[in-house]
């Protein structure tokens, strides 16, 4: 069995509930193909400038999170941090995971009790409903060239 880094991944055996991404059976199959497509344009813009191959979930959590809720179904839940921002992650039932929790190096963070985050709030932003749509266009696309 392949080992992941992010959190929950020991566990996130959730199945989805949609058949629109041909290939993602798992949260861990999800981080797979977001290897490919995870990129600086992506990424929030308050930490673009610190994107890098080398850390490519960065900035990039609530529009993963809203990506992985389309295939898999749940909750996004976020945990505040500095600035008023939130990290957001995944809950399905009793499964919990967090596909860009990389980002934060060695950094212990809490994933109970947090508040549930709606993508209406935060796709209000036009320019991070965007890059949940560039990201959902390019897994679509992997998906469909992975198929092929």
């Amino acid at each position: 069995m392949k080992s992941y880094h992010f959190y929950g991944w020991e566990t996130a055996d959730a199945k989805p509930v949609s058949e629109e991404y041909p290939g993602i059976q798992s949260p861990a199959e999800l981080y797979d193909a977001l290897l490919h497509i995870w990129c600086a344009e992506s990424c929030a813009p308050r930490l673009r400038g610190k994107w890098s191959p080398e850390n490519p979930t960065l900035g990039q959590c609530s529009v993963t999170a809203f990506l992985a809720q389309d295939i898999f179904g749940g909750k996004v839940y976020g945990i505040p941090r500095d600035g008023g921002n939130y990290h957001c992650y995944n809950v399905i039932g009793s499964i919990v995971f967090d596909l860009t929790s990389e980002q934060f190096g060695d950094e212990v963070l809490c994933y109970e009790q947090n508040p549930e985050q709606f993508r209406e709030i935060h796709f209000a932003k036009d320019e991070k409903r965007l890059r949940y749509e560039m990201l959902r266009s390019r897994l679509k696309a992997y998906c469909s060239a992975a198929a092929s």
